[in-house]
């Protein structure tokens, strides 16, 4: 029988599923440090990870490795490169997720530009004493004009929430979407640094790669009006969290919302400090209807990538499918 290792804690019932087909190991704890991953992957011919960094040296100490199935629609805990060298395969899980994760980054962007964190810390400190007419003053959201950057499937689920708010929508791709989508959402294309100068929300649904870090940094944030508000559901990296601290701190846009980070589970310190941010720790997706349809899939990509199941030897999400049917090398 193969063995796979499960990386993390998930669902009971989808351990029970790929004992069915597989000798299971399963880190029911806390995340493994590297070398304790690469220790357990050395005589695994599959695993499945959640954002566990899995780099050459890992496959070059396990050489049964055949297939590693991430638990996120985002990658770059992978070294694609040391992957496609291996002849080992990558998948991941998108589409799932795309409404939930829409839904939570709305219910940001309006915690972000309505003050809510900020008052509600006020509240629960005693401070409320009278209401007052310019308490917790924020920016509009209804009637406003939307900055996506990154027009993907999460990027056109926001638009399309965007549409009942009688938003204006601006948004910037790495490539244009067909124009039958943008005639759908009312969306504009513009540059990265028009949509900045424009938007009255800017919300990031991008994902990370070495070109994308710090697409926001201290130069764009200050193009961005002082009444902006920015909500980043795509990837830490993505934003220069220090510039961000300290435009927030000079009050250079209003307010964030920020549901991942740079170096996660770390958070800058500086954005401790400043009251005009909400932060959440990287539950976008945490609903539990979406999260037990992500473990499925990723087990759905393990199980047919190693040749099992009804869909043996066509993995549903594969990242590189170049290395189908290769040896490992």
């Amino acid at each position: 029988m193969q063995k796979i290792l499960v990386a993390r804690p998930i669902f009971p019932d989808v351990i029970d599923r790929l004992k069915h087909y597989f000798d299971v190991e399963w880190n029911n704890g806390d995340a493994l440090p590297a070398d304790e991953l690469t220790r357990r992957l050395a005589d695994k011919d599959g695993a499945l990870t959640a954002g566990d960094p899995v780099g050459a040296a890992t496959l070059a100490a396990a050489p049964r490795l055949r297939v590693v199935a991430n638990m996120a629609v985002g990658y770059n805990n992978f070294d694609m490169a040391a992957f496609n060298a291996a002849n080992v395969l990558g998948t991941n899980t998108p589409d799932v997720l795309n409404e939930t994760t829409a839904d939570f980054g709305w219910a940001l962007m309006m915690a972000t530009a309505r003050r809510i964190t900020e008052s509600e810390h006020f509240l629960r400190a005693g401070k409320w004493e009278k209401w007052a007419h310019d308490a917790f003053l924020g920016p509009d959201v209804y009637g406003s004009t939307l900055g996506i950057v990154g027009m993907g499937r999460i990027g056109q689920a926001i638009a399309r929430r965007a549409k009942g708010f009688n938003m204006r929508i601006v948004y910037h791709n790495r490539s244009r979407v067909a124009p039958e989508i943008e005639a759908e959402l009312n969306a504009e294309y513009r540059t990265k640094e028009a949509l900045l100068r424009e938007a009255d929300h800017v919300v990031l649904v991008l994902p990370y790669t070495p070109e994308n870090h710090h697409t926001i940094g201290a130069a764009e944030l200050a193009l961005m009006k002082p009444t902006a508000t920015l909500t980043n559901i795509a990837r830490g990296g993505i934003v220069d969290d220090a510039a961000l601290a300290e435009a927030l701190r000079a009050r250079r846009i209003a307010a964030a919302g920020l549901d991942v980070f740079e170096g996660e589970p770390n958070v800058h310190p500086a954005l401790l400090t400043v009251p005009n941010v909400v932060l959440t720790p990287h539950i976008a997706s945490a609903s539990e209807a979406t999260r037990r349809a992500m473990a499925n899939l990723a087990a759905d990509n393990l199980i047919a990538a190693l040749g099992e199941g009804p869909r043996a030897g066509r993995p549903p999400n594969p990242i590189n499918p170049d290395v189908l049917g290769k040896a490992r090398s």
